[in-house]
Order: structure tokens, then C-alpha cells, then sequence
């Protein structure tokens, strides 16, 4: 069976309290992630927005959106290595329609 590749989107939410440089790591991290499994299309950082709800305690968050394409084998471990991650607050995967 061929390798099917879909166009994705993620939204992920970090804890600010790690500092620009922990946050630059981290959405390098999870960029080259994406990258060495697929393709990245556009990365936008949202930057610090106010959250609707608190999440351990925290009213804010910084906000990260990227756009990617990759199999749909590969989900799965994005969404493992976002849920083993201790500075992200909130993370969601989801594949766009064409």
C-alpha cells in the first residue's frame, strides 16, 4: 500500500513560565519532530494569550500553531510526545480537509 500523506494542523499551548528560551526550545523540538517525520508548511506563534479557563493554575499560555503534512502513522507519536511533555499545557492535532 502506498505511503498516504495528509495535510495536518496543531495547536499547542505551552506554559509561559519556562521563559523565552525554554519556549524557543520547545517549539524547536516539536518543529524538527515534525519535520524529520513529514513536512512543515507554516509555523505561526501566536504568542502569549489569555486562556478561557485555568490550567494548573495559569491564566495564560503561548500559543503555537503549526501546519504540516505527514502520514498517519505519525500522529499518533506527535501526539504521545506532546502528552509526555511537561510544559505543554494543551495540544491538538488535527488533519484539514481538502
Amino acid at each position: 500500500m502506498a505511503n498516504v500523506i495528509s495535510d495536518y494542523e496543531t495547536i499547542i499551548i505551552l506554559n509561559p513560565n519556562i521563559g523565552d528560551e525554554g519556549i524557543k526550545s520547545n517549539v524547536e523540538k516539536f518543529e524538527d519532530l515534525i519535520a524529520a517525520n513529514g513536512t512543515v508548511i507554516e509555523k505561526n506563534e501566536w504568542g502569549m494569550k489569555r486562556l478561557a479557563y485555568p490550567i494548573q493554575f495559569l491564566d495564560e499560555g503561548y500559543y503555537v500553531l503549526i501546519n504540516f503534512s505527514a502520514a498517519p502513522q505519525f500522529i499518533a507519536e506527535l501526539e504521545r510526545v506532546f502528552n509526555i511533555t511537561d510544559t505543554v499545557l494543551r495540544s491538538i492535532v488535527v488533519k484539514k480537509e481538502k
